[in-house]
């Protein structure tokens, strides 16, 4: 992670105050206990802790984040059956579009394992965050798949991730700003099928 743990806690600040007062509707130890569990591999504290502040959510109308204590948006689920989906896709020699496998140190890319890359959040225009425990070379970083099969890395943490994406900078790629000025809009994913959960917003932040 850049900057070390400090530089961490202080953008999981940020993203905290820009989000808004937190609900923790269905903060759960255990249910992260069990999801670790099943991966091998802790998951970054500062995605843990939005993850509980917020979800099941959507952000500014396309990033999600699931959480692992709720039986819809069931961020364990969310993570087997895309992780399975992208393992079945083969590439083709040079493929993908920065292969991060270099950065891995592996032969294969593997997805859903302390190995390869763990999906941990998406958007409604087709990119995927992953978790790389061992990318950049074992301190571990992000990777994000753009959406056309080109993948990005980002050595900083999900906090810094998030808040960077928040104020419209390029961390999906080139292109990629989703900037929308004004507070965070925040939408709740309906527990039901029948829930039609209203948006509600962060606090100014003078942007």
């Amino acid at each position: 992670m850049s900057g070390g743990d400090g530089v961490s806690e202080n953008h999981l600040r940020r993203v905290l105050e820009m989000l808004g007062e937190p609900t923790w509707r269905h903060r759960d130890p255990e249910a992260w206990l069990g999801l670790e569990s099943e991966l091998g591999v802790s998951l970054p504290a500062d995605y843990k802790e939005i993850v509980d502040a917020y979800a099941p959510v959507q952000l500014n109308g396309h990033l999600s984040l699931h959480h692992p204590a709720t039986e819809r948006w069931n961020l364990g689920e969310w993570i087997r059956s895309t992780s399975e989906a992208w393992s079945e896709i083969e590439f083709e020699e040079g493929e993908p579009e920065g292969d991060p496998r270099a950065s891995l140190g592996v032969r294969e890319l593997v997805f859903g394992t302390p190995d390869g890359l763990i999906p941990i959040a998406g958007t409604d225009r087709g990119e995927t965050v992953f978790y790389a425990p061992r990318g950049a070379r074992g301190r571990a970083s992000l990777f994000v798949e753009n959406g056309e099969g080109e993948f990005f890395e980002y050595s900083m943490g999900f906090a810094e991730w998030m808040w960077r994406w928040l104020v419209g900078e390029e961390v999906t790629g080139p292109g990629g700003s989703a900037f929308y000025p004004g507070p965070v809009a925040l939408r709740n994913l309906p527990m039901t099928p029948q829930e039609r959960p209203e948006t509600r917003y962060g606090p100014p932040r003078g942007m």
